[in-house]
């Protein structure tokens, strides 16, 4: 780790006081997911804790490596970008499942079945319409061929 020593002490500070925020944002945010209550409450503290933790430790190792290199460094700049898109899509995709999957058992749904393919509910016959006559078939528009 010789290359280390060349680093200029500013920028050692500033690098690690970058992982030590980014490591302490992810840190909580992994506490949320066991602290919090609910699931949606749930849903929220690895979102916030994990992008932004994510983008201080990956921010820090830019910084070390293009000081070190005299570089931009790309693969970092990936990472970073794929993580901030993917975690909190990943996270909002589970939210709104849960919250159809709640809404669904709230309206006595099922939920295997999709919406197009449930079969219509029929009413079910009381006492009153039990006695009465079936109605006469109604003559149809168009003859049959």
């Amino acid at each position: 780790m010789r290359h280390l020593e060349t680093l200029p002490p500013w920028a050692a500070i500033l690098i690690a006081v970058f992982v030590m925020i980014g490591a302490t944002m992810t840190l909580l945010g992994g506490l949320g997911i066991v602290r919090l209550k609910g699931y949606y409450q749930r849903l929220h503290a690895p979102t916030l804790g994990y992008s932004g933790g994510t983008g201080l430790i990956i921010l820090a190792s830019m910084l070390m490596f293009s000081l070190l290199e005299g570089r931009w460094i790309v693969h970092e700049l990936m990472i970073g970008t794929f993580i901030m898109i993917t975690s909190p899509i990943t996270l909002l995709m589970l939210g709104r499942a849960a919250l159809r999957r709640d809404r669904d058992a709230k309206l006595g749904h099922d939920e295997i079945v999709p919406p197009m393919l449930r079969a219509p509910v029929m009413p079910q016959p009381d006492e009153a319409s039990a006695t009465a006559p079936a109605p006469a078939a109604a003559p149809p528009d168009r003859p049959h061929r």
